[in-house]
């Protein structure tokens, strides 16, 4: 009896463990509707066609939500579109698919540039960096931006002009402080 708990709790965690794999597909038993949408995306994406990529990929992800690779293109989608953060919100997704996952590092990364989390980017760039063996020009592309830094902020100018009044208002002038 008092062994109970402890083998509840060993076959639940045995449970949990063996269900998360049997669960996954891997990338090469991807639904091939899904990865026909993908490639139309990724084709309208390298058209500057950002709406057709975005719909196509969309539908890519709804055919198989286990397609990382459409996840990592709508990221590229999103950055095209200066949307930082909708990128790294995909390239997360992909993220929880494969962990290691070397262009989704590389695409998140670069987005958090663009979002000004350079630490954050450096340590993907240093899991990229482990994860390569060799030559890897995603961990050289992600050290540029990151040499290059995050963009300027845009700020727009102020104005010092008071609107003119409309018809039936009385202009009014500021207290000049003399009484």
């Amino acid at each position: 009896m008092r062994f109970l708990p402890v083998a509840a709790a060993a076959s639940l965690g045995l449970l949990a463990v063996s269900s998360g794999s049997y669960g996954q597909k891997p990338d090469d038993q991807i639904n091939p509707r899904s990865l026909t949408m993908q490639k139309q995306g990724e084709a309208a994406l390298a058209a500057g066609n950002y709406v057709a990529a975005n719909d196509a990929l969309e539908a890519s992800v709804v055919a198989d939500p286990r397609n990382r690779g459409a996840f990592v293109a709508l990221g590229r989608v999103a950055q095209a579109q200066q949307l930082p953060g909708k990128a790294i919100r995909y390239y997360k997704d992909a993220l929880l698919l494969e962990p290691n996952d070397i262009g989704a590092l590389a695409g998140e990364g670069d987005a958090l540039v663009q979002r000004g989390a350079v630490d954050r980017a450096k340590d993907n760039l240093a899991r990229i960096k482990t994860l390569c063996k060799g030559d890897c020009t995603a961990a050289t592309t992600l050290a540029a931006a990151i040499a290059k830094g995050p963009p300027p902020l845009v700020q727009t100018a102020a104005s010092d002009k008071v609107p003119p009044a409309t018809k039936g208002q009385a202009a009014t002038t500021p207290p000049s402080g003399k009484n």
